[in-house]
C-alpha cells in the first residue's frame, strides 16, 4: 500500500489490512503515519477533497451540508492526541484456544496520533439537535461485501459521547493531510471507544433516537456469550475500550543475550480511565516488578512503559499486567476470555524468550 512501510504486516491485500511489526510502536508516543495500523471493511474510496460534503440531518431543526472549506472556515479548530485501537486487537491469543474468524491481529492493531479537525458537537448544535436524539450516526461510503447483506460503512455512538469535547471531525493527522487509507479527506476519531466507531471518509451524520440498524452496530462489534451466534441484536455493543497492556520489545520467539534484558511495552485503559501501574513477572505472575511509565501525551492516549530484567540462560517467558484508575486489572488467561468473534483479548501479554547462555 503506498505510504505504508514496506515491513507493514498485511493480513488482507484488498480490502487493506495491516499493522506494524511490535519494535516499530515501541518508543514513539505518537506513531508515524506510516507506520499506523489499517482497518478497512472495503476498497478504499477516491475522493476529492474539493468533492467532499457532509450532510448533518435527522433530529435537527437544521439539516445542512457543508465542504472541507465551509467547515473549517465556521468552526473552531482543535488538535488532540488519541490512541485508536481496533476491537479485534490480539486476536491471535483468542484463536489460539479456539478457532475464530476475522483478521489474525497480533498486538499492533493500535496506534497513536495527533488529530486536528473540528468538534462534531459543535457541528450537531449548529444543526440545532433535538432533544429526543439518544444516537448519532456516522456513515461512509466504502462498501463491504463481509456485511449481510453487503452495503456501506455505518455506525453509531451515543449522543453524550458525540457532543463529548474530544469527538472529531478530523482532516489532519500527525500535522499532516489526512490519507485516503486513514478516512481522508475526513474522518470521525472517538477517542476512547472501538476504531470501528471512528468512522473514515464520513459523509452523512444522522441524529437518530436509536443506534444505527445497519449491520457494522446491530450485528458486528458485539460481544458475543461463548455458545453466542452472530445475529442483530445478539451480545453487547462495544464501545469504550477495555483496559489492555501488551509487550513490544523483545519479541516473542527471539533470542536475547545474557545480562539485562530491556522490556517495554504500551498499556491503554479507554473512555475517561487512566493506566496507573504495569507490573511485569518471569515467573508465570508468582512476583511481579513494577515497570516505569512514560508521561502521559493527554488523557486520551497509551501509557508506554518499560522495565529492566535479568533473565536465567534457557527459555523464559515475560508477562505483562496494567491497572488502570478504577483499580481494575487484566484477566490472567485468553481462555478466561474466548468468543466467536474474537474481541476483547486483554488477558496477559506474553512473549517467550531465549536467554543465550
Amino acid at each position: 500500500m503506498r505510504g505504508k512501510r514496506p515491513d507493514m504486516v498485511v493480513h488482507q491485500a484488498a480490502p487493506y489490512n495491516a499493522e506494524p511489526p511490535p519494535h516499530v510502536l515501541a518508543g514513539q508516543h505518537l506513531t508515524p503515519v506510516e507506520a499506523f495500523y489499517s482497518r478497512n471493511h472495503g476498497p478504499v474510496p477516491d475522493i476529492e477533497t474539493g468533492d467532499w460534503r457532509l450532510q448533518v440531518q435527522g433530529l435537527v431543526d437544521h439539516p445542512m451540508e457543508v465542504g472541507l472549506g465551509a467547515l473549517q472556515d465556521r468552526f473552531e479548530h482543535r488538535t488532540i492526541e488519541a490512541t485508536l485501537q481496533c476491537a479485534g486487537n490480539r486476536r491471535t491469543g483468542l484463536s489460539a484456544v479456539r478457532a475464530v474468524p476475522g483478521e489474525p491481529w497480533g498486538s499492533c492493531a493500535t496506534s497513536t496520533a495527533s488529530w486536528t479537525g473540528v468538534r462534531l458537537g459543535d457541528v450537531l448544535r449548529a444543526a440545532g439537535l433535538q432533544g429526543g436524539t439518544g444516537h448519532v450516526e456516522l456513515s461512509a461510503p466504502d462498501l463491504s461485501a463481509h456485511a449481510e447483506p453487503p452495503q456501506t460503512y455505518a455506525s453509531s455512538i451515543p449522543v453524550a459521547k458525540a457532543l463529548a469535547d474530544e469527538v472529531l471531525l478530523a482532516w489532519a493527522m500527525n500535522g499532516q493531510h489526512l490519507p485516503a487509507v486513514h478516512g481522508g479527506p475526513v474522518r470521525v476519531v472517538v477517542p476512547g471507544y472501538i476504531g470501528a466507531r471512528s468512522v473514515k471518509w464520513v459523509q452523512q451524520v444522522t441524529a437518530r433516537r436509536d443506534p444505527s440498524p445497519g449491520y457494522f452496530q446491530a450485528t458486528a462489534y458485539r460481544l458475543l456469550p461463548p455458545d453466542g451466534e452472530l445475529a442483530p441484536g445478539a451480545g453487547i455493543p462495544l464501545g469504550p475500550i477495555a483496559l489492555n497492556a501488551d509487550i513490544l520489545v523483545p519479541a516473542d520467539g527471539s533470542t536475547v543475550p545474557a545480562g539485562p534484558t530491556e522490556v517495554s511495552g504500551f498499556a491503554f485503559a479507554g473512555d475517561d480511565r487512566d493506566v496507573v501501574r504495569v507490573d511485569v513477572s518471569v515467573d508465570g505472575g508468582r512476583t511481579w516488578v513494577q515497570a516505569g511509565l512514560d508521561d502521559r501525551g493527554g488523557p486520551w492516549t497509551w501509557r508506554l512503559w518499560r522495565t529492566r530484567l535479568v533473565l536465567p540462560p534457557g527459555r523464559s517467558q515475560i508477562s505483562v499486567r496494567a491497572w488502570d484508575s478504577t483499580a481494575a486489572t487484566q484477566p490472567e488467561r485468553p481462555e478466561q476470555l474466548w468468543n466467536p468473534q474474537g474481541y476483547v483479548n486483554n488477558s496477559w501479554g506474553r512473549v517467550t524468550v531465549t536467554v543465550a547462555g
